[in-house]
């Protein structure tokens, strides 16, 4: 399978990638890992570091899926749920997981550091901080409430009222919101490079172009396999979240099954001119506010505002998305006017209809996790260092990994062919909520 990458600005300019040689053969190694996504990457290291070298096969490319085409926040949070519903939801393995999700962001860019990514990858790294702002003012209960939460774990949410909001962003088109400077952005597709780097630097194999066909327990361990080889192992972590049957329906259905791969939609503006960036989001922090049909933006290294946005339907998507989301810079800067967008990309990311990941056991060392909900670049980071701690012999009662059994949709087609019905909910619950406000 070709390796090629697809277009978008991340592959314009992140540091080029030698490809990998596919699998061939039959090889054996303590640790296989399917996908070189950020979970895998993560993991990989993480083994290696843990002085096991694991083999890493890859039906693509290095960043091929998720990893390489989001919009790049490192956001440490989930998309709706909350500190407190993890530890009500999964106990004391929920209150781990919360302390993971509220450290994940910190963790990725001090991983970036440790193992210099920033100077071998130009991962971009800028750790200017997080914030959601508030699109209504009713929503500033919500912030309140937020901020409180992630303050008794001891982490630095602060809340800003109107005035801060409207000095972080230039403009008072929000009404204050949620802070916390331990966030901010990369070129995913940049730290993607620089994590396989890294792992391979200290001992782990990456396979690109190597499909895995099928994977099933054989006696005390795994054999993972691919169209031209197979690899045996101790133990397995599957990494490939919503492409998971995108390569092979059958790969891992009980798994794929119970999420559901949406289509989101990034793109890139010109570069501003200086005096345009120093009075629009002066600070470079990344924000993604709290309306349903998510306002999300950030700088990257040459100035361009990164955005993105969702549409009803594939009919001219491109055309349409790159309208609406220049559609509403404008209107919440207007000194920027309509800009001009100069890429525009797109992927899946993988979402649950109750918006909590899904972590799962294989079987003997063999371990999974899905469901990002666009909320993957810090999470899977710390993940994949969690199920390398798991595989390597941590105690259960000592990870930060909730354990479910999959739960696949009835109709998991059905529900894909509805879910863009679920935007346009959003859209009409934004609107009726800052009309009562």
């Amino acid at each position: 399978m070709s390796a090629a990458f697809p277009p978008s600005l991340w592959a314009e300019v992140a540091v080029p990638r030698a490809p990998a040689s596919p699998l061939r053969g039959e090889v054996e190694a303590e640790v296989v890992v399917v996908g070189a996504g950020f979970t895998g990457l993560s993991a990989a290291l993480h083994l290696a570091r843990r002085g096991v070298a694991p083999i890493v096969v890859e039906a693509h490319a290095v960043g091929w899926g998720a990893s390489g085409r989001n919009n790049g926040q490192v956001i440490p949070t989930l998309t709706a749920a909350e500190p407190d519903a993890m530890a009500l939801r999964w106990g004391e393995a929920g209150e781990r997981f919360a302390r993971l999700v509220g450290g994940s962001a910190a963790y990725l860019f001090d991983t970036v550091r440790e193992e210099g990514i920033e100077a071998e990858a130009e991962a971009e790294a800028e750790q200017t901080g997080w914030f959601q702002p508030a699109h209504s003012p009713g929503r500033i209960r919500i912030s309140e409430g937020r901020v409180a939460a992630w303050q008794r774990l001891g982490f630095p949410a602060e809340l800003l009222d109107r005035a801060a909001c409207e000095a972080m962003l230039g403009t008072d088109f929000w009404f204050g919101g949620m802070f916390n400077p331990t966030g901010g952005h990369v070129n995913p597709l940049g730290l993607a490079r620089g994590l396989a780097t890294a792992a391979e630097r200290r001992g782990a194999t990456i396979h690109e172009g190597s499909p895995v066909t099928a994977w099933t327990r054989e006696g005390e361990g795994w054999r993972v396999r691919t169209a031209q080889g197979s690899v045996r192992a101790r133990a397995l972590i599957l990494a490939t979240n919503a492409y998971t049957d995108l390569v092979e329906r059958t790969l891992a259905s009980r798994i794929s099954r119970q999420v559901v791969p949406v289509l989101s939609w990034q793109m890139a503006t010109t570069p501003l001119g200086d005096n345009l960036r120093a009075k629009v989001l002066p600070g470079r922090q990344a924000v993604s506010d709290t309306s349903g049909d998510l306002r999300f933006f950030r700088y990257d290294a040459r100035n361009r505002m990164i955005t993105g946005g969702a549409v009803i339907g594939g009919w001219r998507a491109a055309e349409r998305v790159r309208n609406k989301a220049a559609r509403r810079l404008a209107e919440a800067f207007p000194d920027m006017g309509v800009p001009e967008m100069s890429h525009v990309w797109s992927g899946y990311i993988g979402m649950t209809w109750d918006r909590f990941p899904c972590i799962h056991r294989l079987g003997p060392d063999g371990w999974t996790w899905t469901g990002c909900n666009g909320r993957g670049v810090a999470l899977s980071v710390s993940l994949g260092r969690e199920i390398a701690a798991a595989v390597t012999g941590t105690a259960e009662r000592d990870l930060a990994l909730p354990l479910s059994d999959p739960a696949p949709l009835p109709f998991p087609q059905v529900a894909r062919r509805v879910a863009p019905a679920y935007l346009a909910w959003l859209r009409r619950k934004d609107r009726i909520e800052i009309a009562n406000d």
